[in-house]
């Protein structure tokens, strides 16, 4: 589908109206023509021009967005069951998904399809809340343990996994009841150990705004693992015989490809059955948060089924790769917490992929085309073949010869393969396989002068490498076709291929293309930016990769795309902080405060807590905070007049400061101005019998005269003020002019002088802080992970 008027458009839309499709969702999907062809089929298929139930519009949505590619031609039974309501649920709908994928084109039986489904079983209410019942009863003793700390997603688990049809809302319903009827309501000590986003997450279960609907609540409760991680049901590497795709060419022929027995078991020879995934970036800049979900699939599959997972380079482009890049993301990828089985190069395997381009040229599939990528475009545009499609082999094999040689200019020649220009699928156009570049190769140095593109290579490694199972993002979806073809034109074992969705997430730009302009022009400070979503910023930030993996694994793996809200990243980094993290004293704006009935010169060294928790006998969760009679607060801490909801420092106000004593103001010192605060006089309250509401951080002179310990701090935001800034033709007038601000002068308690490069710290009542790589023997660079709670704006902006 190329384009739609906007005749069509109106149409559609309507269309998409009646099967109960909301405004926006319906109008988004329009957007996407891929989208738009398959669900515009489905209706059709369903017989539902004239409308249908939301709910079964909701269904047939999902099958235009999810259906197994490779049994397309069972696709309309499955209409049949959802319009007739014998299959009424998403968890149904998946089942029939799981059991296509695995069926292919081949012909199964009704009844098992219906028994994998759950067609015809009804599970009552009363059946629920019987097994909600048993389920809390033999979990009972820990849910009174933990309270409210209970993994409520277990308990979803459990009952899912002995009613597998049963309505998940009511399931939520019932469990959120007993859990009440249980343990009542919270009390202080529940609340003081759950974060206020954790009660949050149990407290919201009323449905999103409509403007919200296309995000994620920032802390979900808990899936089971198979709607998280749904490669678990991939099959294994000897049931790699199974049709993978069938590809319909102009002419009405359709080529079913799968692997043959002989090629197969040859495959399972050489791996011995093992699972062997590859995580194949490009060496072309750093790696980003995206890239983490990709590793977590690659290496996360080979890991569950006791496997192996190659680190691959998909180095075919010189210009563009750097020794740079490949020693990050080697470095990153071990710092994110995986091991690669072993590290390969595509540039590894040239000689391999140039001898197969000559097999394929003599083969008659492949072909030199002397085209400009001017003339290129317009042909694929018009559907017409090459003047050159059909030179003699011979020709094609001294052409391809001389342009290994040398002996032909760049841009003067091409190698392509001879696929099918008037196909449906863009991606069979008779794609590129070898181009001309007189560019030493950073890995294979100056050997070659001609590359291969990725839609030749990428395949022909993975078959090489022996991978079983091929995981990539949606957009190469419409490659599948090619990389099929190609691996069976050149009689090559065919590995298992699964698209998911990639990772996108709120207020930032995750193209390559956008981040290395920002580089390179100098609106960041480097690839490492701390504002910047690439893994080498995040860290630079003080964010954990575990934190990373967490929030990956938390929002799950699947292939229907949504815009992921920043904050709910922040919800997993604030998780493992909150845990990690000691607590220290800063003050970011200093406000100096004189304690009048303190004498001059004297220094009480007072204990404060490195831990909320920590215990009176554990000294080491203790540090010392000298305490004077000059200290300094937050400017933000102190008011002229006071009111009702202020908890600070107002005149004739008393606050703690904390881990110390009650201060009253008694005096405030002005400017000639009248308006400036100069300092602010207090007497304080030995005996701590005042108990006021506010408490204070601050930090004192650490010796009469003084100054206490000088440190810079970097408060980072997001980098961009719109949800989705990369949809916006003018994407750098959004970027936020506050994304970074830099307080060159804040005040530290002196233990954090000793403080090293990567050291993280909750400031209290500020945030989370990593120690910055910027940082001097002379002075410590801190940089803000996160805040202590969302302050991030539900709209988006």
């Amino acid at each position: 589908m190329v384009g739609v008027s906007k005749g069509d458009k109106s149409e559609i839309l309507e269309l998409f109206l009646k099967i109960g499709l909301d405004d926006r969702t319906a109008k988004n999907t329009i957007a996407n023509n891929k989208v738009t062809a398959n669900l515009t089929a489905v209706i059709h298929e369903a017989a539902v021009t004239d409308g249908c139930e939301r709910r079964i519009g909701n269904l047939l949505y999902t099958v235009a967005t999810k259906y197994p590619t490779n049994a397309l031609v069972h696709r309309p039974t499955l209409l049949l069951y959802i319009v007739s309501s014998k299959i009424k649920t998403p968890a149904q709908l998946e089942a029939a998904f799981s059991f296509f994928a695995s069926t292919g084109s081949e012909n199964f039986e009704v009844d098992e399809f219906e028994e994998a489904c759950g067609v015809g079983v009804e599970v009552s209410s009363e059946d629920i809340e019987l097994t909600v019942n048993e389920v809390f009863e033999e979990n009972k003793n820990t849910i009174l343990e933990l309270r409210y700390r209970t993994n409520v997603g277990d308990l979803f688990a459990h009952v899912r996994k002995r009613l597998p049809w049963a309505d998940p809302k009511i399931v939520k319903q019932l469990i959120d009841a007993r859990m009440y009827e249980l343990l009542g309501e919270r009390t202080a000590a529940d609340i003081e150990k759950l974060s206020k986003k954790k009660e949050k997450k149990e407290k919201k279960e009323k449905p999103e705004k409509d403007e919200d609907k296309k995000f994620a609540n920032d802390a979900p409760v808990q899936l089971p693992e198979e709607d998280l991680f749904p490669i678990s049901n991939f099959p294994p590497p000897e049931e790699n015989y199974k049709v993978h795709t069938e590809i319909p060419f102009s002419d009405g022929s359709v080529l079913i490809c799968c692997n043959t027995k002989e090629v197969l078991d040859k495959h399972l020879e050489v791996t011995g059955g093992n699972v062997l995934t590859r995580f194949p970036p490009e060496p072309n800049g750093y790696l980003h948060i995206g890239h983490a979900k990709a590793m977590f699939v690659d290496f996360g599959l080979a890991k569950e089924r006791g496997g192996y997972c190659y680190l691959r380079y998909d180095d075919t482009n010189p210009e563009a790769e750097k020794k740079e890049y490949i020693d990050h993301i080697e470095e990153i990828v071990q710092w994110m917490g995986w091991e690669p089985f072993k590290i390969t190069y595509t540039s590894d395997y040239f000689q391999e992929l140039y001898e197969l381009a000559v097999e394929l040229i003599r083969r008659g599939h492949a072909y030199v085309d002397h085209q400009t990528p001017e003339e290129i475009k317009e042909y694929r545009e018009k559907k017409m073949n090459s003047p050159w499609r059909d030179r003699p082999i011979a020709e094609s094999l001294k052409l391809f010869e001389d342009m290994r040689n040398g002996r032909i200019e760049e841009g003067k020649a091409t190698l392509r393969m001879k696929q099918d220009m008037q196909n449906d699928n863009f991606n069979m156009y008779d794609l590129i396989a070898y181009r001309i570049k007189f560019t030493p190769h950073p890995h294979a140095g100056d050997k070659w002068c001609i590359y291969p593109s990725y839609d030749y290579a990428h395949c022909i490694v993975d078959s090489i490498e022996n991978i079983t199972h091929s995981l990539c993002t949606l957009e190469f979806e419409t490659r599948r076709a090619s990389y099929f073809w190609l691996l069976h034109a050149l009689g090559l074992y065919q590995p298992y291929v699964w698209e998911y969705s990639r990772l996108n997430v709120s207020n930032t730009v995750m193209s390559k293309r956008k981040l290395n302009f920002l580089v390179t022009n100098k609106y960041v400070d480097g690839w490492d930016d701390p504002c910047l979503m690439t893994l080498a910023g995040l860290r630079r930030r003080g964010v954990t990769s575990t934190s990373i993996n967490a929030f990956v694994q938390g929002i799950g793996i699947s292939r229907s795309d949504s815009l992921i809200r920043l904050d709910r990243l922040e919800y997993h980094i604030r998780e493992e902080l909150n845990k990690t993290a000691p607590r220290t004293m800063v003050v970011l704006n200093p406000l100096k405060v004189v304690i009048t009935n303190m004498e001059s010169g004297t220094i009480m060294h007072l204990d404060a807590k490195r831990w909320p928790d920590a215990q009176a006998d554990d000294a080491s969760a203790f540090y010392k905070v000298p305490f004077s009679n000059v200290v300094y607060i937050e400017h933000s801490d102190f008011r002229m007049k006071d009111s009702k909801d202020y908890y600070g420092l107002a005149p004739g106000k008393s606050v703690l400061l904390r881990y110390a004593f009650p201060i009253k103001c008694t005096e405030v010192i002005l400017s000639d101005d009248k308006e400036t605060i100069l300092h602010i006089r207090a007497e304080y309250d030995p005996s701590k019998k005042t108990k006021p509401k506010g408490v204070l951080h601050w930090v004192a002179e650490p010796s009469p005269g003084v100054n206490p310990l000088r440190v810079e701090v970097r408060l980072f935001e997001k980098l961009f003020n719109s949800e989705n800034p990369a949809e916006l033709d003018d994407w750098l007038s959004d970027l936020n002019p506050d994304s970074k601000v830099v307080i060159p002068e804040a005040y530290a308690e002196p233990s954090l002088h000793s403080a090293a490069v990567g050291d993280r710290f909750q400031f209290e009542r500020l945030g989370y802080f990593a120690v910055d790589k910027d940082s001097t023997p002379e002075k410590l660079v801190f940089n803000r992970t996160v805040t202590l709670k969302d302050s991030f704006p539900k709209g988006g902006k």
